[in-house]
């Protein structure tokens, strides 16, 4: 099962090393990391998506609790929060490829943000999900590279963290 996890850290070297290296020695895969900072300028937000089930999920946050430089650990819930991954999706074709991949980019409301007589490069935000159905599509049509986020989140409603 998927889950979301917010971490944040201080801003200090080797923060993100000793959670990612806590993943590895524990067998756990990490699906998606993003880091950016925070409204603090000592704070930054680590956003975690790992596969694994509830209770060793329990034993991650209580160990990332344990790591020097972790001020929080949550869990994001799917229906309190709002998750978003970025791409840029770079598409070369022509004729009729070309026309296809333009309108499909209209339908997942994917931007062009750069355009030679050869490519495009897509611009696209939303969930993993649509993002994955998007560059499916573009494979046939000449899909040439996806650079990624990772996924974004942040809870519902008024409450911090």
């Amino acid at each position: 099962m998927k889950h979301t996890l917010a971490v944040l850290v201080e801003n200090k070297p080797g923060a993100l090393m000793r959670i990612a290296s806590m993943f590895a020695r524990r067998g756990y895969n990490i699906d998606s990391l993003a880091v950016g900072p925070t409204e603090r300028h000592d704070v930054s937000r680590v956003t975690l998506r790992v596969d694994c089930e509830q209770h060793p999920l329990e034993q991650i946050e209580k160990q990332m609790h344990k790591l020097v430089n972790v001020l929080r650990v949550a869990e994001l819930e799917p229906g309190g929060s709002v998750e978003r991954e970025l791409a840029l999706i770079k598409v070369t074709s022509a004729g009729e490829k070309r026309i296809e991949s333009l309108r499909l980019a209209d339908i997942f409301r994917a931007r062009v943000i750069d355009s030679t007589i050869e490519s495009f490069v897509f611009e696209m935000t939303g969930s993993t999900e649509k993002l994955n159905a998007f560059i499916n599509l573009m494979e046939p049509l000449g899909l040439v590279d996806v650079s990624r986020t990772g996924v974004v989140a942040i809870s519902r409603g008024p409450a911090r963290f």
